[in-house]
């Protein structure tokens, strides 16, 4: 039972919430209430927690020893001992097998980007992680596949370009903050647990976070009033503030709490945060549903 609760442990499942991208496509095409479309994302959610799961296994045993050397990670299930490398892989190896064999039923373009995220973060895991800028890139590019994955599972109509380039930007804040915290938090012995860290300094990472937090607001509130499905009176732009406040708040919990080393951990335990997400979508919703 130990190894069972450890074996969940390691699977990560707070951080599945940025698999809830894989609902963009469903919710913004505004199909949010067509059954047999939420069923498919429903479906194609689920998938994308294994293979992510799956993906957090793998990490965790090849970065086992520099995490047993970090002040926070050495908790984790394998890192602490408490999974054997041995249950851990075999885990892994079977959540693969189911992940993609289910993908590959529910639709072969899904199961083209289901495959194409795995094989893309089996190279984070092994290498790329460890070049500064494009380890970042590539934790984007993963959550532009999940929103791939969710246009490729229904048939969308009006789901807007702009949401893959705000998505990117967004990505790119999140991951340049977390890489900030995590420098903050490991100072000096930063790359001794995070060898990418080496190429990074907080000014450099701070004029990074300036670009993508900016960009950011500028491709989202572009999207409010260009994109062709939204309401002709733009009323759209009524969730702008909510999203401001987003990027603000989280840049506040990176600079000045130093609690931005886990962005899943912040936004499930930040009450402004978190509250800024459920006004968000409620506008959102009542735009695209009610209005």
């Amino acid at each position: 039972m130990r190894i069972l609760w450890a074996f969940i442990r390691a699977l990560r499942p707070r951080q599945w919430t940025k698999n809830a991208f894989v609902f963009a496509a469903l919710v913004f095409d505004r199909q949010l209430t067509h059954p047999e479309a939420f069923l498919r994302t429903l479906a194609g959610f689920g998938l994308f927690c294994l293979l992510s799961g799956a993906v957090y296994l793998i990490n965790d045993i090849v970065d086992r020893e520099s995490d047993r050397r970090h002040p926070e990670k050495r908790h984790r299930p394998i890192a602490s001992g408490a999974l054997p490398v041995p249950a851990a892989a075999a885990g892994g190896a079977l959540l693969v097998v189911i992940a993609l064999g289910a993908s590959w039923r529910l639709s072969l373009a899904f199961f083209a980007v289901a495959a194409s995220y795995f094989l893309l973060n089996l190279a984070y895991s092994f290498y790329l992680k460890h070049i500064p800028l494009i380890d970042v890139l590539i934790i984007a590019t993963g959550f532009v596949l999940r929103v791939q994955a969710g246009v490729v599972l229904i048939h969308v109509q009006r789901f807007s370009p702009w949401l893959y380039a705000v998505t990117t930007l967004l990505a790119l804040f999140i991951g340049f903050g977390k890489r900030r915290a995590e420098l903050s938090l490991l100072a000096e012995g930063a790359g001794h647990h995070r060898r990418v860290l080496d190429g990074y300094t907080i000014p450099f990472l701070d004029q990074l976070i300036t670009i993508t937090s900016a960009t950011t607001i500028i491709a989202y509130s572009l999207y409010t009033f260009s994109a062709p499905n939204l309401p002709a009176n733009h009323a759209m732009m009524l969730s702008i503030p909510f999203v401001l406040y987003g990027i603000f708040r989280y840049l506040y919990l990176v600079q000045v709490e130093g609690r931005g080393g886990a962005p899943e951990e912040a936004l499930l335990s930040d009450l402004p945060l978190q509250i800024t997400l459920v006004l968000w979508v409620f506008t959102v919703l009542i735009i695209f549903y009610l209005y």
